[in-house]
């Protein structure tokens, strides 16, 4: 902490009595002797603020009355759009239970709220965002380079499961509830029409012929890691796993170092030998691990044979990053995209309501692409709730 200019300035002087029993409240000020700075804020205190709508008249004749103020309801009684504001960031964006959050709000502001309003808030934010929100899905659509996840999420009735499907870039998020099917990723409405470079694990859907669009892949490589390492514990003493992932983080380092000097690729001499020593690595374990013979796409292989064949057959997907500094060699960003849903599972349990859930996953997509631009989640709820939803700019051209 640093020593700053002070927003309110408290003076103290000596209480009681001197020694000699004079009052020391008649003593001569001599001065400060010493001052104390401490970081405060107010006591809790929500305001209760009366909005006068004044009716005048020109000179024509003609009355106007003053139109209500950003983010106050057409009702006598409302709730301002800072304690709104306040209520969605605790709920959505810090993962409080709605019991909790309508406590903790009476305990810091000494407003009570009903549960009912705190889920009104939720609704509103929603559909408020809705615009934002679609024009997220556009620039990420739009965008050279994308991310791709999904997690489980316990959403709707009791016993039933969904997934919320993720899609990022450096600037954007967007989250989507739906199923791990291609009819969710159609739902989905990016990767039917997304034409760039999309980054994720090897799972299938990503991979299938329907997105006729798409530039290319790129394959995670903090997964194709963690696979290796699978491989590494099941054949103990083999050469392979641990050849494959050095390279593989060699490339990653490499990368990084590219991308930091500006330059568009791995050069070369960084990138070949890594590129060499993985190849090898692939080769050696097919030849370890022999097919098992059957159709392809029925039949259950030994463990880390899918892999090495995904490794040998999609190459130009496992090391299309060398080539192109723009586009990641892991999946991180998506993977930080979606860990706060997990987060929020375990504080809150189920979700019981589709729609309500829907409505936090919009609300946490506007929020978390404003926080990618360099605001902070608070800041821009409260644009949101006073009708002035922050909008993210279009991406500087390459």
């Amino acid at each position: 902490m640093c020593w700053a200019e002070p927003d309110q300035v408290v003076d103290h002087y000596p209480q009681g009595a001197c020694g000699c029993g004079a009052d020391l409240r008649e003593a001569e000020d001599l001065g400060v002797a010493r001052s104390l700075q401490q970081l405060e804020i107010p006591a809790p205190s929500a305001l209760r603020v009366q909005h006068e709508l004044h009716r005048s008249r020109c000179g024509c004749g003609r009355e106007h009355v003053a139109a209500r103020p950003p983010g106050a309801l057409d009702a006598a009684v409302s709730i301002g759009p800072h304690l709104r504001a306040l209520a969605v960031y605790l709920v959505v964006f810090q993962h409080v239970p709605v019991e909790r959050c309508r406590q903790l709000i009476l305990d810091v502001t000494g407003a009570a709220v009903s549960a009912g309003f705190i889920h009104s808030c939720l609704r509103t934010a929603a559909r408020l965002a809705a615009d934002v929100v679609k024009l997220i899905r556009t620039l990420i659509t739009a965008a050279h380079v994308a991310g791709f996840d999904e997690t489980t999420l316990r959403a709707g009735p009791a016993g039933e499961k969904r997934y919320v499907l993720g899609a990022f870039t450096e600037q954007y998020s967007l989250l989507f509830l739906g199923q791990r099917t291609l009819e969710s990723f159609r739902d989905f409405g990016i990767l039917p029409a997304f034409a760039g470079i999309a980054v994720s694990d090897r799972y299938a859907n990503y991979f299938h012929a329907g997105w006729e669009h798409l530039a290319g892949h790129q394959a995670c490589l903090a997964h194709l890691i963690r696979d290796f390492q699978d491989a590494a514990e099941t054949y103990h003493g083999a050469i392979w796993p641990v050849q494959a992932q050095r390279s593989l983080r060699g490339l990653i380092k490499a990368w990084h170092d590219a991308r930091d000097a500006g330059l568009s690729q791995i050069p070369a001499s960084a990138a070949g030998p890594p590129i060499k020593e993985f190849r090898h690595a692939v080769l050696a374990g097919l030849a370890s691990i022999p097919r098992i013979p059957g159709p392809k796409h029925s039949t259950a292989q030994r463990p880390g044979r899918d892999l090495l064949e995904f490794c040998r057959d999609r190459q130009d997907d496992v090391l299309r990053f060398t080539r192109d500094t723009r586009v990641w060699p892991t999946n991180n960003i998506s993977e930080r995209g979606v860990r706060p849903l997990k987060t929020q599972q375990k504080i809150s349990g189920r979700l019981t309501s589709e729609d309500t859930t829907q409505d936090r996953l919009d609300i946490r997509s506007y929020i978390d692409t404003a926080r990618k631009h360099g605001h902070d989640a608070l800041t821009i709820l409260r644009s949101l709730m006073t009708g002035n939803p922050w909008t993210p700019p279009a991406p500087a051209s390459d």
